[in-house]
């Protein structure tokens, strides 16, 4: 039976006190935080950080396609699930999808992997879905949106969750929106919403009830059989009714929503509270995964003995766990480029060049280099001589950005910091067969970075100019 074989989540390593933005505004805290994404990071960089975990173990090779679900791609006309493909290193005949413009995105591009591998046509199917919303500054929104991602993958054998059933209901109803053309509102970059309460009540319950209850009586399942109930939810509140409305006991059957601690993620929210769920699910548990958006879609899906072989991502907890709070609202608003600050003092960067990008798209995208079949000598970026042995041309592709090394020295830049959050470490990076990478570092604090420390890379955005989001790996702390 068509299932899920392997998932993950990322969590960003920035996290904003509700405090701090009811300090901002003069306004009552609503409690807790939210995840924020570093300033070179956005819905694409999380979506790599998140496969990238849920691909672990897995035979990339047989990987057939990739549904990228999310509401803030980087970019309007040009598929993001391509350069989420190449950062992988999934196969060139991969078919890449990107699903977007509403929140359900992320458990209609699940219904479509599914579709995919019952039919045969796809082996496996990675379904990856991120989001990084913009509230209006002082809106509710604004504290309760927060960002992160989830991956999929999907497949027939190796099941450590068997989908035995699912059900969509489609809803007009105009809650919540980003349109183009309103010279008034920045409406590419913030979200607006209709009356709280009819929106809940007509749109958000009434969907998810529909969609649950029609499930349920199909499959001749009661509330009380259920182990776990994953429900998105764009509040607590309605969460809370929902799910009581629904028969279940929000004390032993309903997962977390997450909303305190990181927010609502939008696209991705419904499958990050799936991998939490997942982390603790037991062989024969039945769980509940229910999401909304202009309708709903409701899967029903039982844990089966491979839960216990396979390794569940770094786990939502620890992800929780390992934070760096920022420390006022203004850093925030730099981050996410709300506010115009001085640039670094030094010459503009070139834009992009297209060419560039696509000659050199393996050792950008994938972080290739090389290794010498003479004396075994790793190297980077490519190059055509070995360092060592001097052998010419005898150089096999080399993957490094799967691979960890150590520090070996660093320096930290205060004054022409292009980051928004000074200092800028730039970092020596030494590889395991010979090669140095220089790199800056992200996701780190100062006092944390000592010579010798374990480092990871991890894909981020470098720039962006003339419309085009330049990225490229950077190191960081693997953080366990």
């Amino acid at each position: 039976m068509a299932g899920i074989v392997s998932c993950a989540a990322y969590i960003p390593f920035n996290r904003l006190s509700r405090d701090e933005l009811g300090r901002a505004w003069g306004k009552p805290s609503l409690g807790g935080e939210k995840a924020v994404v570093n300033f070179d990071e956005d819905s694409l960089t999380m979506a790599v950080a998140a496969a990238s975990e849920a691909l672990r173990g897995v035979d990339k090779s047989k990987v057939g396609s990739l549904f990228f679900a999310t509401t803030t791609s980087p970019y309007k006309e040009k598929q993001a699930a391509a350069i989420i493909a190449a950062a992988l290193d999934l196969p060139s005949s991969v078919r890449t999808q990107d699903i977007t413009g509403s929140l359900r995105s992320g458990t209609t591009a699940l219904g479509l992997a599914l579709d995919s591998v019952k039919s045969g046509s796809v082996e496996l199917a990675l379904v990856v879905a991120s989001d990084c919303r913009l509230g209006t500054p002082q809106s509710d929104f604004e504290a309760w949106f927060g960002d992160g991602a989830a991956a999929l993958v999907v497949g027939n054998s190796g099941v450590i969750a068997a989908v035995e059933g699912d059900r969509s209901v489609r809803s007009e109803f105009l809650d919540q929106w980003r349109g183009e053309g309103d010279f008034l509102h920045d409406s590419d970059l913030l979200l607006r919403s209709w009356e709280d309460r009819p929106a809940l009540l007509a749109g958000y319950t009434a969907s998810m009830r529909e969609a649950v209850s029609a499930l349920l009586k199909e499959k001749g399942v009661s509330p009380k059989d259920l182990s776990r109930v994953v429900v998105s939810a764009p509040t607590a509140r309605s969460h809370s009714e929902l799910v009581r409305a629904l028969g279940f006991d929000p004390k032993t059957q309903v997962q977390e929503t997450l909303l305190e601690s990181v927010g609502n993620t939008g696209a991705a929210q419904a499958l990050v509270m799936l991998a939490s769920a997942l982390e603790r699910a037991k062989a024969g548990d039945r769980l509940l995964l229910a999401n909304y958006g202009d309708g709903a879609d409701a899967f029903l899906l039982k844990v089966t003995e491979e839960i216990g072989k396979r390794q569940v991502g770094k786990g939502v907890g620890k992800l929780l766990a390992t934070k760096k709070m920022l420390s006022s609202y203004e850093k925030y608003l730099a981050f996410r480029n709300l506010v115009p600050v001085e640039p670094a003092r030094l010459p503009g960067p070139p834009a992009p060049s297209a060419m560039v990008l696509w000659r050199r798209r393996k050792e950008i995208l994938g972080l290739y280099g090389g290794k010498c079949r003479a004396c075994g000598t790793t190297q980077y970026p490519p190059q055509r001589v070995c360092v060592q042995c001097q052998a010419k041309d005898q150089f096999d592709d080399y993957k490094f950005a799967d691979k960890q090394g150590q520090l070996f020295t660093f320096c930290l830049d205060y004054v022409t910091s292009p980051s928004p959050d000074p200092p800028t470490a730039y970092c020596w990076v030494d590889f395991e067969g010979g090669a140095r990478i220089v790199s800056p570092m992200t996701d780190f604090t100062p006092e944390e970075i000592k010579v010798g420390m374990t480092i990871e890379m991890t894909f981020r955005r470098f720039q962006q100019k003339d419309g085009i989001s330049n990225y490229f790996w950077k190191c960081r702390p693997v953080r366990s």
